[in-house]
């Protein structure tokens, strides 16, 4: 404003410069005239000034506004950034919900189901068991006979007697030893229940509950018909929780009220198995010591030292907690655990449960690294392996001590996709089923066996 001034001033000091003296002047009405446009002049340059003002200040008002909006433009990118996110993971946790709701819907049936079926496969047992005691009471008869007749029997009697027990044998899928003195033959030893079942896909998968807890293990007992559940959080605690079937573990339910049970010392990882009434864990604090608790008595029945360098490495590299793995399967109680070295194969051990002794170890080909858990079934190990812990969860190593599965054998064993690593997955060999822990839910996955090729 006072440049403008200024000029105008100058404007009309240099115009009064070029005009003659008032002495000189030809005409009073050009000097009027002339005066009256350098008021116009004037008139002017004020408009001008004060247009020039109005523009700074919408400019200023423009760029005011405009850097609200960019504020606020940036404002709303971060928040449609974190609604996107929570979107991702809500779609994420309503297909959990959804797997959980068509799991509640079946659960009535599933449970009267699960407890007829158990009804009814031990009448089974108890029918299979009598009529071998039979067959083997008149197998006994016969050779009796034979013997009492003469003391050396005839060939095709004992040949026919022999066929008998050899198919008592193959009933139970086992080989027993005979001997034979003068026509008498005798069992050298009982034997066993036949487990010749191989994995050849996880049908489906049920989320039973779910939890906030990351790391845990849950399960039944694998050599018992009792239908309690039990319950563990966390990779490391001495507080176990029992409930009284799958039902009041599913609701929550306080009738009957969960018990409570606190142990004498605190499990490490979440390898822990219970078998016939007693807890097997890795006890915290120690490299390589399995304890074995009485629930019934809450006190400890025994304890070990595994061998072969157990516990010096995670068994698996995406369970951060897991130095030794326990499982249950139809042959009895095993541990895991990895071998020497930064990425070591595992090493399979077969345990007597009874005396906590070693029967025998395995340096198995499965790597540890990659790994993020394993099972036993029918005496094979199957160990699942993810990339980054985030899937996709799959079988790729498969260990059979006693050779009978082939690589040629090996199915593709992918599981139902889920979003993180699983804490745990252990094997019952009653219900046939695994039970899994994975990102907070308790897992009850299918199982789809077919009967192992016989040895040639």
């Amino acid at each position: 404003m006072m440049a403008l001034q200024q000029a105008s001033a100058f404007l009309v000091l240099f115009l009064a410069a070029l005009l003659l003296p008032p002495q000189c002047a030809q005409d009073p009405a050009m000097v009027h005239y002339i005066y009256q446009r350098f008021q116009v002049l004037e008139q002017g340059l004020e408009k001008c000034t004060q247009a020039t003002r109005a523009y700074i200040h919408d400019f200023q008002e423009f760029s005011k506004n405009l850097s609200v909006m960019l504020g606020r433009c940036q404002t709303s990118t971060s928040e449609y950034r974190s609604a996107v996110a929570n979107l991702a993971l809500r779609v994420e946790r309503a297909q959990r919900e959804i797997d959980y709701l068509e799991y509640l819907r079946e659960a009535d049936i599933c449970l009267e189901s699960e407890d007829k079926t158990l009804a009814e496969k031990l009448i089974q047992e108890a029918e299979e068991e009598k009529r071998i005691r039979t067959l083997l009471n008149a197998i006994s008869v016969t050779a009796v006979n034979c013997t009492s007749e003469a003391d050396d029997p005839p060939s095709d009697e004992r040949q026919k007697v022999s066929s008998s027990l050899n198919a008592v044998s193959q009933c139970l899928c086992h080989s027993p030893h005979f001997i034979s003195s003068h026509g008498h033959f005798i069992i050298a030893h009982h034997p066993k229940k036949c487990c010749d079942n191989m994995l050849m896909g996880i049908k489906s998968l049920k989320i039973v509950k779910k939890t906030m807890d990351t790391h845990g293990s849950w399960m039944k007992d694998a050599a018992s018909s009792s239908q309690k559940v039990y319950f563990l959080i966390g990779s490391r605690n001495k507080t176990l929780w029992e409930f009284a079937n799958m039902r009041a573990f599913m609701e929550d339910s306080t009738k009957p009220a969960p018990r409570k049970l606190i142990l004498t010392h605190s499990w490490q990882g979440t390898g822990q198995v219970i078998h016939k009434g007693f807890l097997f864990f890795h006890n915290q604090g120690t490299l390589n010591e399995i304890i074995k608790y009485n629930l019934q008595k809450r006190t400890v029945e025994d304890r070990m030292l595994l061998p072969g360098g157990a516990g010096r490495a995670l068994v698996y590299q995406h369970s951060p907690s897991t130095y030794i793995d326990l499982a249950v399967d139809e042959h009895g109680l095993w541990a895991i655990h990895a071998g020497p070295g930064i990425s070591g194969h595992l090493v399979l051990t077969k345990i007597e449960p009874g005396t906590l002794g070693v029967e025998h170890s395995w340096d198995t080909p499965c790597r540890s690294q990659d790994a993020e858990a394993a099972f036993l079934l029918c005496g094979v190990l199957y160990v699942v392996y993810s990339s980054g812990g985030h899937g996709p969860h799959r079988v790729t190593c498969v260990y059979d001590p006693l050779g009978t599965i082939g690589e040629e054998d090996l199915p593709k064993l992918f599981f139902p996709r889920r979003p993180r690593s699983h804490s745990v997955i252990h094997y019952n060999p009653r219900d046939k089923q695994l039970y899994a822990w994975n990102d907070g839910n308790q897992i009850i996955y299918k199982l789809q066996t077919k009967r192992k090729q016989p040895l040639e």
